[in-house]
């Protein structure tokens, strides 16, 4: 059996987790602090995240102040946001000093106007300014994503005067940007012009310039790029790191593939949570109050529509008291369209995502899935109708029933198209919205339907 390097990350997370419990437990708070010292910020974050809000706190006092920092930017913004209320602003200032520029950018807002003050105030010029810079873009976009750690050189320079830079350049700052494949290329005014990569540097002739054998086929990423997008472009493209550039094409920094893996860890937990109606950010340990808070609005909208499909059966009270079988059969319409839609929600809402459905195809996929549906209906409409007829002896029942399953099922994949569509061109996020609409319709038309139609013909 292979043993992955997750399986053995995740076997440190479990086993960091019943150790700090067992010291804890036993208060032996020199035991837990050795633990902590020998762990890495990432384990330590999640492991946080698994205990108790009591819990949390002595471990959070028991964090060396230089580890609370990293420790910080591994959380989610609801247990960062509790971490940073329990903390003094000297400790706060501490452990954001030794933070990346783009790390201490994404954790700046959540902090303290008193600690913000003396953060800036303890920067030198050229970091400030380089702060700004990122601080300039939205988180969601590629210059909120971007270190500003780009290492750039001259068209005109040799392989061997790039060498000697980037000695040099470790020497003065103890070490190169974190996953650094390549070199960037820019002219004098800072216009990108390509890639050298640190293979062809070090494996071809020192005399070469780097204009003859640089990339120029990657295109840099505009600083405004949805995160999403940078995501889907590191996918494609196989890449490790791509160069940012600002509205002029000037170079202003570079996206590595640690920072994409964040994006993509973040979008799948948001649409994991969307589907239930939470929020990413969700603390499983949160106080009861607040997320008793948060899921009610959810279940408030839930109720609304459940009373609407109500008021619809209550229209036909007489009808189901007439014929009991309608009682027995209309959850069964209402289900199959709910399905029937929440297939193709999901897929419309992937190609959304993904920019593969817009308003130039939007018709052709309402089409497509039209006609897949309609295979589906004949199928399941004729065996529903076969199992009601013999179940119930009623011919006409049974007729009733397929014809009000089709309806419904066509009825589903109209709505599984259009919904997220609508929804995204209004601005609301068809991951989060687009189920509880959908789960109305096909619920509403679907009683209203079956039972419509068996009150018409039937009684």
């Amino acid at each position: 059996m292979r043993f992955t390097v997750a399986d053995q990350n995740n076997a440190n997370d479990s086993q960091l987790f019943t150790n700090l419990g067992e010291a804890l437990n036993t208060e032996d708070l020199n035991r837990a602090a050795a633990q902590l010292q020998a762990s890495h910020p990432p384990a330590i974050a999640n492991t946080l995240e698994s205990f108790p809000w009591e819990r949390r706190l002595q471990i959070w006092q028991l964090l060396a102040p230089q580890m609370k920092g990293a420790v910080l930017i591994e959380l989610h913004e609801e247990v960062q946001d509790g971490l940073i209320a329990e903390s003094t602003p000297d400790e706060l200032i501490k452990s954001v000093a030794g933070l990346d520029i783009d790390e201490l950018a994404d954790l700046y807002e959540r902090l303290p106007e008193k600690v913000r003050t003396v953060v800036l105030q303890t920067m030198d010029e050229r970091r400030r300014q380089r702060f700004e810079a990122v601080r300039r873009y939205p988180d969601n976009t590629a210059g909120g994503l971007m270190d500003v750690d780009a290492i750039a050189v001259r068209g005109d320079a040799t392989l061997d005067a790039v060498l000697r830079y980037l000695r040099r350049t470790r020497r003065q700052q103890g070490e190169l940007p974190e996953h650094m494949d390549a070199v960037i290329v820019v002219d004098r005014a800072s216009q990108y012009l390509g890639i050298l990569s640190l293979s062809d540097l070090v494996s071809l002739e020192e005399n070469r310039v780097v204009s003859e054998i640089m990339n120029t086929k990657i295109n840099p990423i505009p600083a405004m790029t949805p995160a999403k997008k940078v995501a889907r472009l590191f996918e494609d493209y196989d890449l490790l790191s791509a160069p940012v550039v600002d509205e002029n094409g000037k170079l202003i920094g570079r996206i590595t593939v640690d920072d994409v893996v964040d994006v993509i860890r973040e979008e799948a937990e948001h649409t994991l949570m969307s589907k239930a109606g939470l929020e990413e950010e969700s603390d499983m340990f949160a106080p009861i109050i607040s997320s008793a808070k948060r899921r009610a609005i959810w279940l408030g909208v839930n109720l609304v529509n459940a009373f609407i499909a109500a008021w619809v059966i209550g229209q036909f009270e007489n009808s189901i008291k007439q014929l009991v079988a309608l009682a027995v059969l209309m959850p069964i319409v209402a289900s199959m369209g709910g399905i029937a839609g929440t297939q193709t929600l999901t897929l419309v809402i992937r190609g959304i995502a993904l920019d593969q459905v817009g308003p130039n195809n939007i018709g052709r996929v309402l089409r497509k899935e039209l006609g897949v549906i309609s295979i589906n209906a004949l199928l399941f409409a004729l065996t529903a109708a076969a199992i009601a007829m013999i179940w119930y002896q009623n011919i006409n029942l049974g007729l009733v029933f397929a014809s009000a399953l089709t309806i419904n099922l066509l009825n589903g994949a109209m709505a599984g198209t259009i919904i997220p569509f609508a929804l995204h061109k209004l601005g609301i996020d068809p991951a989060l919205a687009g189920g509880v609409v959908l789960m109305a319709t096909t619920d509403v038309l679907g009683f209203f339907t079956f039972l419509g139609l068996a009150t018409f013909f039937l009684l």
